[in-house]
């Protein structure tokens, strides 16, 4: 069985949309063989990252920047998870209610000095809440559990 592990800090009533929808799309009925596995960024550690096949990661942009909490995961984890995790395939949501680009910045720069391979662009939502981000979260857990399980990565 592959593992999805998704992360993500969701402190508000329209983040928690984003992730249950990226949730509800990990775990599709189309999809067979694939064990999703959401924790939040203090609950997630190294035994999680490494028993993982691949990560979704979400944040809000706070301060132009990832949240505290997607930060104390990284600080944790990351060299715990260094020389063990390379090439591991991540994709990353950010809801932003500015541009999203210092968070999705600060968030690459992490994922490549772990040498994790994005396998797709960041989706960010920007501005204002918008339904259709939800719809948008959905895809990207359908695409990334149906990538690990296809073994596309």
């Amino acid at each position: 069985m592959k593992r999805l592990l998704i992360v993500a800090h969701a402190p508000s009533p329209n983040t928690q949309k984003l992730l249950d929808a990226v949730l509800a799309g990990a775990r599709s009925p189309e999809i067979d063989g694939v064990e999703v596995t959401a924790m939040t960024p203090f609950e997630a550690g190294p035994e999680a990252v490494r028993a993982a096949g691949a990560v979704i990661l979400g944040t809000t942009e706070n301060l132009g920047y990832m949240s505290g909490a997607l930060k104390d995961f990284f600080d944790r984890t990351y060299y715990a998870v260094l020389e063990e995790t390379q090439g591991l395939p991540y994709a990353l949501w950010i809801r932003a209610g500015h541009d999203g680009t210092g968070t999705r910045r600060a968030v690459e720069s992490i994922a490549t000095g772990l040498r994790w391979k994005a396998v797709q662009e960041p989706l960010i939502c920007r501005g204002p809440f918008d339904e259709d981000f939800v719809g948008q979260c959905e895809e990207l857990g359908t695409l990334v559990a149906a990538g690990l399980e296809a073994g596309i990565f």
